[in-house]
């Protein structure tokens, strides 16, 4: 097995290409979308939901060939609800992945069409190519990703995180509003790239309680860096939550715990893979990667 760096490296390249080879080319009509289009998603990012995508393949036999595709369509999901998100009608931000927002770039109304033409093409994507062993796995696999990014995931989340500025929350009040916010792309993500594969009931079981621990962790350690880390280092301005009067893990419950928290979170991920044996490793050090990561 290669190691880590080199696998998660080999893994964004790919997908690189595969988002390139999707997204329009900025030569076509209407060339000022495509190109805004093109912006958005490429030359940046973690790919962290590409990652997991593949990872989660590993254990169920998935190949690279069905999975990059799926994966493709869960980042363009995920970077249109960061173009909709840096919009000044929601948290009103100039910089992402260390470069100008694309409404800064670009203009508002661009940007929200931006948003509209990633999310029509994730669900082209995953209507175009034969992605799992049979149609109904198929159609299941655009009904996960649909109810993920709808208002029972994603823009549900974005809404309550939207309506609780500035308002007290309780732990459980967060980490709902988190599960769908982050955690259900997170989910999806990791249920798409299985979904190539051959998946058990058992598995499918497995790997929902994992992406279900790793989402929660990931948000708590975004809160975690949006206290702590510099501006240069997010790529993304830092200190937002506290200046919007945001509710977060930070604010809840403090720095250390919240560090804790995370770590707890960690180690039930772990644990929910015990049973899926080596196939699962790439998972493992994902989690890892989630809760060690500075960026």
């Amino acid at each position: 097995m290669t190691d880590f760096s080199a696998w998660t490296q080999a893994c964004q390249t790919r997908m690189e290409s595969v988002l390139a080879e999707w997204l329009p080319p900025s030569s076509i009509a209407p060339q000022r979308l495509h190109e805004a289009m093109r912006y958005a998603v490429l030359g940046g990012g973690k790919r962290v939901r590409p990652l997991l995508a593949f990872a989660a393949a590993d254990v169920t036999g998935a190949t690279p060939e069905r999975v990059q595709h799926a994966a493709a369509a869960v980042e363009l999901i995920h970077a249109y609800s960061l173009v909709h998100d840096d919009m000044p009608a929601m948290d009103d931000d100039a910089l992402r992945r260390g470069k100008p927002t694309v409404h800064v770039e670009f203009d508002e109304a661009t940007a929200l069409l931006v948003g509209d033409a990633l999310q029509s093409l994730a669900f082209d994507i995953l209507a175009s190519r034969a992605l799992a062993d049979d149609a109904a796995t198929q159609l299941k696999m655009v009904q996960l990703l649909a109810q993920a990014a709808g208002s029972r995931g994603m823009a549900g989340g974005q809404a309550i995180d939207l309506a609780s500025v500035g308002k007290p929350l309780d732990l459980t009040e967060l980490e709902f509003m988190h599960i769908h916010k982050t955690g259900a792309l997170i989910r999806a993500s990791v249920l798409l790239g299985a979904q190539c594969g051959t998946l058990s009931d058992t598995t499918a079981a497995a790997l929902d309680h994992y992406a279900k621990c790793i989402g929660l962790a990931f948000q708590v350690v975004d809160d975690v860096l949006d206290a702590e880390a510099p501006t240069a280092t997010l790529g993304k301005t830092a200190g937002k939550d506290a200046a919007n009067n945001k509710p977060t893990y930070v604010s809840l419950l403090g720095t250390t715990r919240a560090r804790e928290l995370a770590q707890e979170l960690r180690a039930d991920a772990h644990a929910a893979l015990a049973e899926l044996g080596p196939p699962a490793a790439r998972l493992r050090q994902l989690a890892d990667f989630v809760i060690e990561r500075t960026f």
